[in-house]
């Protein structure tokens, strides 16, 4: 039992970070119909940021500045190759993201280089008792930074004047835009706040074994949560999130156990397979919308 709740407070733990890098999707996907495959990359390059930072600032001041830039950093890949495309179909525009991942992950490899970097973070593999159960303090602050920021992020999109913009053009851009809605604004700070949003889960996803350059890889972790949540849902992206957190972890403590034919790393491919099962049956998602559309 201890090692089943051990494994369930580590999946919740790290669902926290697949959660944020969904939501970051999902705000994007929202406002502009538009995947932004450019995530790994935004995650990598605030962790790197990070460290680079932390040792004459601190870790708390580094983590600030680096959200900061890397939200800017979003921003402006936004404004210069996102948006003279609007208009176009967005598979195109999908692609071109993908274009951007590559390209800025290979600018932040350099700074990287052929050795692992560390981001510093105060609490690195220490570990905490409750009842007997060992519980990482890392994990500890992944779900508590999560249930701050996502707490902050529906308060805004529920009370302020952006946020409730933000929602409408989610609703109907065009009615938006008839309301006097800037949804070219909209979009822009979309981006960032899914820039900031990776660069805080990418500080947290390096605070285990560092940074190197196959570390974007995790982010690829947020494609199943957003299709088991639903492409349209926030809530879905963070249901998806601690779904995804606990099935890889529950699976990585019992799989060589209870099914050792399946190989060593099947924790890896394991989101993927739930997945496929979730399709299946909700082709939508657990809460996405089901379109109808007039033929």
């Amino acid at each position: 039992m201890t090692e089943l709740i051990s494994s369930l407070l580590r999946g919740v733990g790290t669902g926290s970070v697949y959660a944020l890098l969904a939501l970051g999707f999902v705000i994007i996907y929202k406002s502009t119909r538009v995947i932004n495959f450019a995530q790994p990359a935004l995650m990598l390059a605030g962790a790197v940021l990070v460290s680079y930072l932390v040792g004459p600032l601190g870790f708390f001041v580094a983590v600030a500045v680096a959200v900061a830039a890397t939200a800017m950093l979003a921003l402006g890949l936004e404004r210069s190759v996102v948006r003279p495309m609007i208009g176009k179909p967005v598979f195109i525009i999908a692609i071109i993201t993908i274009g951007i991942d590559i390209a800025l992950r290979n600018v932040v490899n350099g700074f990287i280089g052929t050795d692992v970097r560390q981001v510093g973070s105060p609490w690195g593999l220490q570990s905490v008792r409750f009842a007997g159960v060992s519980v990482q303090e890392r994990h500890i602050a992944m779900l508590l930074t999560a249930l701050v920021i996502i707490t902050v992020l529906f308060l805004f999109f529920k009370y302020s004047r952006l946020g409730l913009a933000m929602r409408a053009t989610a609703f109907d851009q065009e009615t938006a835009l008839s309301q006097g809605v800037s949804v070219s604004t909209v979009f822009a700070l979309s981006w960032a706040i899914a820039g900031g949003m990776a660069a805080v889960a990418g500080v947290f996803v390096a605070s285990n074994a560092g940074i190197d350059q196959q570390i974007w890889i995790v982010a690829l972790k947020a494609l199943p949560a957003i299709i088991i949540g639903g492409l349209e849902s926030l809530e879905g992206a963070i249901v998806g999130g601690i779904t995804v957190g606990v099935v890889e972890s529950l699976v990585a403590t019992y799989q060589s156990d209870f099914a050792p034919w399946l190989g060593s790393n099947f924790s890896v491919v394991s989101p993927y397979v739930v997945m496929l099962i979730v399709l299946m049956v909700r082709p939508y998602g657990l809460f996405g919308t089901k379109e109808v559309q007039r033929v």
